[in-house]
């Protein structure tokens, strides 16, 4: 068993950082949890995303807006934020923090492992 830190090897210049990086630290047959780093990236003009599994996601530095097919207005999140994504919920990430790295830890997880991860506000 080896510590690690969610902090560690971040990238210093947000500049030189061309797409969002996805790091797994866990995956298992029904959960999967990731960090994301983002700097400044947003989903593509007309692309959205629809996953097959759940997904319990969390700004831990930085900030993002993400916005649900139906929807008209973003949901802002910033540090400390999380929300639950239910599975084949149409979504996108409207902007990143072009100012500095977004810290982002996603737990990815089927129906069979759901439990309640936290009330909505």
């Amino acid at each position: 068993m080896m510590i690690s830190n969610l902090f560690d090897d971040l990238p210093a210049d947000t500049d030189k950082v061309a797409a969002e990086i996805f790091d797994a630290l866990l995956t298992q047959s029904d959960i999967r949890i990731e960090r994301i780093i983002s700097t400044g990236q947003a989903s593509p003009p007309g692309f959205w995303y629809c996953q097959p599994e759940n997904e319990w996601v969390m700004v831990l530095q930085g900030s993002a807006a993400l916005r649900f097919a139906g929807e008209t207005e973003n949901r802002v999140l910033l540090a400390g934020d999380f929300l639950h994504i239910p599975a084949q919920c149409r979504h996108r990430v409207e902007w990143t923090d072009a100012n500095q790295t977004t810290l982002w830890l996603a737990v990815h997880y089927s129906e069979k492992s759901s439990t309640t991860m936290g009330e909505e506000r």
